[in-house]
């Protein structure tokens, strides 16, 4: 857990050390604060230029964290989710846009221990890490317009998505889909460069604007049959973690909106020694001295660190499904989505409450654009509308009163 707000100051980080993979959790999440520094360095001057975020995805093949997931023998961290958590949450502080970016790549490079055989498990991990590949997606749930049409040996997807996280910069995409003769849904991961696939850089949102989340059209992109995730013989072959997908990526949300509000809270924290001058009629020298800004600056920073402590705890929970993936429960899974959804609304309130409320801390002189502390709140106001926070604490709600679990579904 993280039990203070300091930060890596440092803006340039000793990258020739980077040619050493970290040996241990500690040195990944060190290695990730790195990558945050930089990235904060000018993230309010590469939000407003919005340009295609090709240089941070560089950064962080450079710094490893792409692999972090991936087998040790093939190069990779072989690291586990209670990490990765942290290491996005890192990222996110430094740049909130590249926190998502990363958190979207850590469980699309995952997607195959979700629903690959064990042999396409080891191939895509072994060809992902060696080949460092960023991971975009094209699997908006809201979107039910691709069909796929089986042509024999091999399968081709048609439709369009109105999101598609990382587009113009991954790799290899993973495509999602329906199957026109039988309803299955199948997910396949292709070459972004595939033929007939058109991603429209047209996401131009609030915030969160260097994910490259626009629309993609999929224009009979075909793929093998082999490469039919957890397909064998055209025929799925189920088991219930499977539906871990949704518990990971509302976890990823979790972890990169509080990254956002602690980088947050340091910004205007660091604005509030330097810059912010204490009221007139207050009596005091310094607006540190303030008592009103002692009493939000602790009371922001409580309830961060109360946030903090649930997302880590409900993520060794997790880990602990991880480690038992060949045999886990329906049981299982909807107790620990109950405790994501608490971990989701905890750490959407709190981030919307640090983001909104530092400019009573800093004054009017940090609404500044130069400044830039509106971009946190951009980023948290943005994203949290993903889905509703409301069914999130229905979950909870009804586990409480009735002992209801959540029946596994695409936001559940």
């Amino acid at each position: 857990m993280t039990s203070t707000l300091s930060r890596d100051t440092t803006v340039h980080p000793d990258r020739s050390a980077w040619t050493e993979t970290p040996s241990d959790s500690a040195g990944w999440i060190r290695r990730a604060h790195e990558v945050a520094s930089i990235l904060a360095a000018d993230a309010v001057e590469r939000d407003r230029a919005g340009a295609t975020p090709h240089a941070e995805v560089a950064l962080l093949k450079e710094s490893g964290l792409v692999t972090l997931l991936g087998p040790v023998e093939h190069g990779g961290g072989g690291q586990n989710w209670v990490t990765a958590y942290e290491v996005i949450r890192a990222v996110a502080a430094g740049d909130g846009s590249i926190g998502q970016l990363l958190g979207y790549h850590l469980l699309w490079f995952w997607a195959a221990r979700l629903v690959g055989t064990r042999e396409q498990i080891e191939a895509v991990e072994t060809a992902a890490t060696q080949n460092k590949w960023f991971f975009g997606g094209a699997v908006n749930p809201r979107d039910s317009d691709v069909t796929i049409t089986d042509n024999g040996d091999t399968i081709s997807y048609t439709g369009r998505k109105s999101f598609s996280t990382g587009s113009h910069v991954s790799d290899v995409t993973v495509l999602e889909g329906v199957l026109e003769t039988t309803g299955a849904h199948i997910f396949a991961i292709v070459p972004s460069n595939s033929e007939g696939l058109t991603f429209h850089h047209d996401w131009d949102n609030l915030g969160q604007r260097l994910t490259e989340s626009g629309s993609v059209t999929i224009d009979n992109v075909t793929t093998e049959w082999a490469s039919a995730a957890g397909f064998v013989d055209k025929e799925f072959q189920p088991r219930v973690y499977n539906t871990l997908n949704v518990p990971i990526i509302q976890l990823v949300f979790v972890n990169f909106y509080l990254g956002i509000a602690r980088g947050a809270l340091q910004a205007a924290a660091d604005y509030t020694r330097d810059t912010t001058r204490p009221w007139l009629h207050g009596g005091f020298d310094r607006a540190v001295d303030e008592p009103y800004v002692i009493d939000t600056y602790g009371d922001l920073t409580t309830k961060l660190w109360a946030a903090e402590a649930l997302a880590d705890a409900v993520a060794v929970e997790q880990q602990k499904i991880h480690d038992n993936a060949w045999d886990v429960t329906a049981e299982e899974r909807g107790a620990h989505e109950v405790r994501v959804a608490a971990a989701k609304a905890a750490a959407t309130d709190v981030a919307l409450e640090i983001t909104t409320r530092i400019f009573e801390v800093t004054g009017a002189r940090s609404t500044s654009s130069k400044v830039g502390l509106d971009l946190f709140f951009r980023n948290v106001r943005t994203h949290t509308l993903h889905d509703p926070v409301a069914y999130k604490r229905r979950e909870v709600g009804r586990h409480q009163l009735i002992g209801e679990l959540p029946e596994p579904t695409w936001y559940s």
